[in-house]
C-alpha cells in the first residue's frame, strides 16, 4: 500500500490555505506554492503537489457541473413537489452504497455514518415539506373551488344562502 499523501495529513488550516492558493492559481504555479509551504515548516514536492492539485481540480470540476447542470435542470423543470429534492437524494444514496461496497474497509465510517443520518433527515424533511405543501394546495384549490360554484349558482339559479353554505362547507371540508 503506498504512503499516505504529505498533502492529506497537512493542518486542516493549512490544507484550506492550500486549497484556496490551487484555485486561485488555476492549479498552476506548484513551485511557488511548494517553497510556500516550506516556509511554513512543511517540506512537499512539486511533483506531490501536483498530483494532488491534479485530483483536487477533477473532483471541483465535477461539483461545477453538477451544480450547473442541477440549476439547469430546475430552470428547465420547476419543482413545486420537491421530486428534483428526492431524485437526488436517492442518487446521493446509492453513490454512498457503491462507495461502500467498493472501499474495501478504506472508509472512515464514523463519516459514512453521519451522512446517512443527514441523508435520512433530509429525507424526512423532503416528505413533511411534500405533505404541508400538498396540503395547502388543496385548501386553495377546495376555496377557490367553492368561491367558483357560489359565484356560478348564486348567479343561475338563485341559490338560498343556506345551499350555498353547505356547499360551500363540503367543498372546504367542514360539513
Amino acid at each position: 500500500m503506498p504512503p499516505r499523501s504529505k498533502v492529506a495529513s497537512l493542518p486542516a488550516s493549512v490544507k484550506s490555505w492550500l486549497d484556496k492558493a490551487l484555485a486561485e492559481n488555476n492549479f498552476s504555479e506548484y513551485e511557488m506554492l511548494a517553497g510556500e509551504l516550506v516556509a511554513r515548516g512543511f517540506a512537499i514536492s512539486k511533483s506531490a503537489l501536483h498530483r494532488y492539485g491534479q485530483d483536487f481540480e477533477s473532483r471541483l470540476s465535477a461539483l461545477k457541473l453538477a451544480s450547473e447542470q442541477a440549476k439547469a435542470v430546475v430552470a428547465a423543470a420547476p419543482d413545486d413537489e420537491g421530486a428534483v429534492n428526492e431524485a437526488l437524494t436517492r442518487l446521493v444514496q446509492e453513490k454512498i452504497f457503491g462507495l461502500l461496497l467498493a472501499g474495501d474497509g478504506k472508509m472512515d465510517v464514523a463519516k459514512v455514518a453521519k451522512a446517512v443520518a443527514e441523508l435520512g433527515r433530509a429525507s424526512v424533511t423532503q416528505q413533511k415539506w411534500k405533505m404541508e405543501h400538498r396540503e395547502t394546495i388543496r385548501k386553495q384549490f377546495a376555496t377557490e373551488a367553492a368561491q367558483a360554484v357560489s359565484e356560478e349558482l348564486r348567479g343561475a339559479d338563485g341559490m338560498s344562502e343556506e345551499l350555498e353554505g353547505r356547499i360551500r362547507g363540503i367543498l372546504l371540508g367542514k360539513a
